[in-house]
């Protein structure tokens, strides 16, 4: 019997998308306001899904304070307030700090952490309208 468990997340963080090898205009063309020099940034929400089978004496998939203390510690602790192209260890440089790259790093980050349970998706929304979600594959 499978369950479902997902925490959700908030975080605030600034990034811009570019291509050095690009020209202004090339940039913009691309990536629109994302390009902006000055940076721009966004009140992201993060929701972290666990799946397993519940335990027969605490009915709990993880503890919900477990996965929230991890969560906090290894990803909004580091993300909140942080400029993503130059602030954040796990985010390599050469790397475009967009929604779907930050939900496969956001996984990399937690799923050797969770171990009683599996890791079952990251789910990262940008903006209102624009999400990535990502099942480890």
């Amino acid at each position: 019997m499978t369950v479902y468990l997902t925490r959700r997340e908030r975080f605030n963080a600034a990034h811009k998308l570019w291509v050095n090898e690009w020209n202004e205009e090339e940039n913009r063309a691309v990536f629109g306001k994302c390009s902006n020099k000055n940076w721009h940034g966004h009140n992201y929400i993060l929701f972290v899904t666990v799946k397993g089978t519940p335990d027969p004496k605490t009915g709990f998939v993880m503890d919900v304070k477990k996965l929230s203390n991890l969560i906090r510690e290894h990803i909004i602790d580091k993300l909140d307030h942080s400029n993503l192209n130059l602030d954040v260890d796990f985010i390599p440089k050469e790397i475009q700090p967009t929604t779907e790259n930050l939900a496969i790093l956001i996984w990399q980050q937690l799923q050797p952490l969770i171990t009683e349970c599996k890791l079952h998706s990251i789910k990262l929304h940008e903006t209102e309208n624009i999400f990535a979600e990502y099942f480890g594959d």
